[in-house]
């Protein structure tokens, strides 16, 4: 009898741990393909721009982009699928930071540009290799002519002309003399001749944000004294640069004036001063 008891006993708890099992499987199962059916479904997590700021759009591939308010050029670059490095030596910049609203950044290393397909499947023209780009001169290359210089009287030397070693900044005839509206004198020239520091200083602002100065440079020199050039057509110095008299700073030009001229200032602590009474006698 108790064999037969423990054998019917084994066989029914047998049965019983098999039915056990049995939901334990199916409920392993089931979480296994709840598990495989969020991962196939997860979506990604976004990428977040943390440079602030609109993101720069792309362009078309080899050509040109212009720089907006907020743009970077890690920002350009990373729009544009480019390595930051190769905007930076395509573009001659050597910090990063220095890049302007409005400025052009060459977005490959091609001077023009690659070239797209015309629409309606026209075949584009050969253009033979190295062919020169040409360029829409600046409008200032037309130069009216010089107004006729205007009569100077020898000035009265200023009593502190002495603390500074002045230089003439430009080597033109004067066409406009100083008075409580110029606030300097327009020396006349050429287009391109050369604009020179009058005397030692630093470079205090370099740029066309004056209107009716055109492109400007104002540097700073000692004992309270300042020195602006205006209607340059090129400026040759960088804000915070030190300049030494005679460096040539910039170009001589025609922005924002009818003619191509210098405008020359000096300034003693803030105030217009006669620039003759501290310029050397020609």
């Amino acid at each position: 009898m108790l064999n037969g008891q423990l054998q019917l006993t084994d066989i029914t708890m047998g049965a019983s741990s098999t039915r056990l099992r049995r939901p334990l499987f199916i409920a392993g199962a089931l979480s296994l393909a709840i598990l495989a059916g969020c991962a196939s479904k997860g979506t990604r997590a976004p990428v977040v721009d943390m440079t602030g700021g609109q993101p720069a759009s792309p362009v078309a591939p080899g050509g040109t982009y212009v720089v907006k308010p907020g743009d970077t050029l890690y920002k350009i670059a990373r729009a544009n699928n480019v390595d930051i490095e190769n905007v930076k030596r395509w573009n001659n910049l050597s910090d990063p930071n220095q890049i302007s609203v409005g400025q052009v950044l060459k977005m490959s290393g091609s001077a023009g540009g690659a070239q797209t397909a015309p629409v309606g499947g026209a075949k584009p023209q050969p253009r033979p290799l190295e062919q020169p780009e040409t360029t829409t001169p600046p409008p200032e290359t037309t130069a009216t002519p010089a107004p006729a210089p205007v009569e100077t009287k020898p000035a009265t030397r200023a009593a502190d002309a002495g603390v500074i070693n002045w230089a003439w900044p430009a080597n033109g005839q004067i066409v406009q003399g100083f008075n409580s509206s110029s606030k300097g004198i327009d020396i006349s020239g050429a287009l391109g001749d050369p604009i020179t520091a009058a005397a030692d200083g630093l470079v205090k602002y370099s740029g066309n944000g004056v209107r009716g100065l055109g492109n400007l440079i104002i540097v700073e020199h000692q004992n309270g004294f300042i020195t602006a050039y205006a209607h340059n057509r090129a400026l040759l110095v960088k804000t915070g640069q030190t300049v030494k008299r005679g460096a040539k700073i910039a170009e001589l030009g025609q922005s924002d004036t009818t003619s191509p001229r210098l405008h020359f200032e000096i300034r003693r602590q803030g105030t217009p001063v006669d620039p003759m009474q501290y310029l050397p006698a020609k």
